[in-house]
């Protein structure tokens, strides 16, 4: 272990202002990193260039094209400019959330002897199915995808065993497990709301939420077909969505037609009400398959809220016997939904709040410094604000 600060420069693709768990990871870790000792700096694209010092260390912008159809994903395809600001920067440490558009900086960080490890959000596999491709056709794809990965990276970082998986087919001797985390105290039961609720839902209707990014990778109709399903069954439910994303439109329109109590709230940029909203439901809902964690599933278990999780995903992993799972059919999550609200309200609140104190922050950011051979030099307060550093070009 490296008994020194490290300067660890991060690298992200794929992040928008509406961006949720990716975002989330980003911001704690490097809040983390921080309070250990060390000096993270976060380069992702944005619209313009900016500098500043944050909560989380020094965050870079630079300029970054949106990708058309994604609801706001920018990416740096200025490989040059990129080059550069890492040259300069220097880093004693490189880690990189997207295996993709930045994999060429793993050939970076080898030229340059810069130890490197890219962390697994999603794996490639799963997404690939859910963008139509058969089964047999998006492993052989993802483990050559995979194959060059685990080549150029000194060490690849998955949160989950089922993340895990994909490069073990292949036979990666340079993966690490490192779980992500939840603010336990951002995050409560105590945030409980009943006049929240009570603008939602009647006393005797279900509150479902689903906090997630409408796009085809998290499939969030799987969520208005289980709202269906139980209706049809004659229980009484509503849903709320919190999230933005390519599909909001054609959701909607769904709804609409269909004559579902759904409401859509766009991305919720307060994490106190977020946060309400997840302790005031009765069940979340988190029906994406290629999920490697599922930090929003685990902040409403945090908030005392169970989950219904696609059984396709690392959330069975991570939620235990506090949720249920269910395969990706709105049936099956409906009868998985019944099974929650057929335990004692106090009950499934309790043993969800459980699972979640299972998994902090803390743990989460000594197991990604000892993917990058580190250690935590200090102890501090990482509610500690720096002040902000602006700059633009």
């Amino acid at each position: 272990m490296i008994g020194k600060p490290l300067r660890i420069v991060r690298l992200a693709n794929f992040v928008a202002p509406s961006s949720g768990g990716l975002r989330t990871a980003l911001r704690e870790l490097g809040r983390g990193f921080l309070a250990a000792g060390h000096e993270p700096v976060l380069i992702v694209p944005g619209e313009r260039y900016t500098d500043r010092d944050t909560e989380q260390g020094r965050v870079i912008t630079l300029p970054g094209p949106l990708l058309p159809g994604t609801g706001g994903y920018r990416v740096l395809t200025d490989k040059r400019r990129v080059a550069d600001l890492l040259e300069e920067l220097a880093p004693d440490r490189l880690e990189v959330s997207d295996r993709t558009t930045l994999r060429w900086t793993g050939r970076w960080a080898r030229r340059a002897r810069v130890p490197a490890v890219m962390v697994s959000h999603e794996t490639a596999d799963g997404v690939l199915r859910t963008w139509g491709l058969s089964e047999s056709l998006s492993r052989r794809a993802a483990d050559a995808l995979n194959i060059r990965t685990a080549h150029v990276y000194s060490r690849i970082v998955c949160t989950t065993e089922f993340a895990e998986r994909e490069f073990v087919r292949i036979g990666a001797r340079n993966v690490v497990r490192a779980p992500l985390g939840v603010d336990l105290m951002a995050r409560h039961p105590a945030l409980r709301d009943p006049g929240l609720r009570a603008l939602h839902a009647r006393v005797d209707e279900a509150l479902l939420v689903m906090c997630s990014r409408l796009s085809v990778e998290k499939r969030p109709g799987t969520a208005l077909d289980a709202l269906e399903a139980l209706l049809r069954r004659g229980r009484r439910a509503v849903l709320v969505v919190a999230g933005d994303g390519p599909l909001r439109l054609r959701l909607e329109q769904r709804a609409r037609e269909r004559g579902l109590p759904v409401t859509f709230l766009g991305h919720v940029s307060d994490r106190a009400v977020l946060g309400a909203l997840q302790a005031s439901a009765d069940v979340a809902l988190a029906p994406g398959p290629a999920e490697t964690f599922g930090l929003a599933a685990l902040e409403a278990m945090a908030c005392g809220t169970p989950v219904v999780a696609s059984a396709s995903s690392a959330l069975p992993e991570v939620i235990g016997s506090a949720g249920a799972t269910a395969a990706d059919r709105g049936e099956a999550f409906a009868d998985a939904v019944e099974l929650l609200l057929s335990r004692s309200g106090p009950e499934r609140r309790e043993a969800a709040r459980a699972r979640a104190e299972c998994f902090g922050w803390g743990a989460s950011v000594e197991a990604f410094l000892a993917a990058h051979d580190a250690k935590a030099l200090r102890r501090e307060d990482a509610s500690t604000r720096p002040a902000a550093r602006e700059g633009v070009a």
